[in-house]
């Protein structure tokens, strides 16, 4: 989506920037995973073709991702690309009711896991979806084995709307409310800033292995 892909948000314990060209190789890496294609319900990619699907982000309208950082990690290393802890989503649809977005969080390392980061990149995710996108309804489709994720949205005030057999998922849903949007802002704080990326290190690995990360 071209309208976050200048945009960096920062939170307490994350960072938000835009899914850049930089970011592929690492990403693609982490797809290779079984856990994570079963968690994401997805399809591995060649890196030739997940550079095609970054390109897709870009450009489609309805369509914003976010690679999720570790602030500390970031604030240490300078560089994006070791930083890389996951990504975020909102795939945007318009129907009588108004702009409704599919959406959905994954921490590809291990050990930025059950430290909060998901939990904090999806609620800044969710309040730049409301504040900057007008979106009034989420829906979050999770696998019935991915018990943590369907804990922690129900947290967030997702509730159950169905149950599928044949995928294997449950759909949760949540109208946004002012009540709702009151509390987001009570229990998630963040900075959206507008950046070039111009003296950002986000091609610090080009000349290393990934491997080493």
């Amino acid at each position: 989506m071209r309208k976050n892909s200048k945009t960096k948000i920062v939170g307490c314990k994350v960072v938000l920037v835009p899914y850049r060209e930089s970011h592929v190789k690492r990403y693609n890496q982490w797809m290779q995973s079984k856990e994570l294609q079963e968690l994401t319900a997805s399809d591995p990619l060649t890196e030739e073709e997940e550079y095609q699907m970054q390109k897709s982000w870009l450009y489609d309208e309805n369509k914003c991702t976010f690679i999720v950082l570790d602030k500390e990690l970031l604030e240490k290393t300078s560089c994006e690309v070791r930083s890389m802890i996951g990504d975020t989503n909102l795939y945007l649809t318009e129907s009588d009711e108004g702009t409704e977005a599919e959406t959905g969080i994954m921490i590809a390392e291990s050990f930025a896991r059950r430290k909060r980061m998901g939990w904090e990149a999806m609620l800044i995710n969710i309040r730049y979806g409301i504040e900057e996108l007008k979106i009034n309804k989420f829906i979050a489709k999770i696998s019935k084995t991915n018990k943590r994720s369907i804990i922690m949205f129900k947290k967030m005030g997702f509730e159950k709307e169905s149950e599928s057999e044949i995928f294997q998922e449950i759909t949760l849903i949540k109208n946004v409310s002012d009540d709702w949007i009151k509390w987001l802002k009570n229990i998630v704080g963040m900075k959206v800033k507008e950046s070039e990326f111009r003296n950002n290190k986000i091609a610090c690995l080009f000349n290393e292995e990934l491997s080493d990360i």
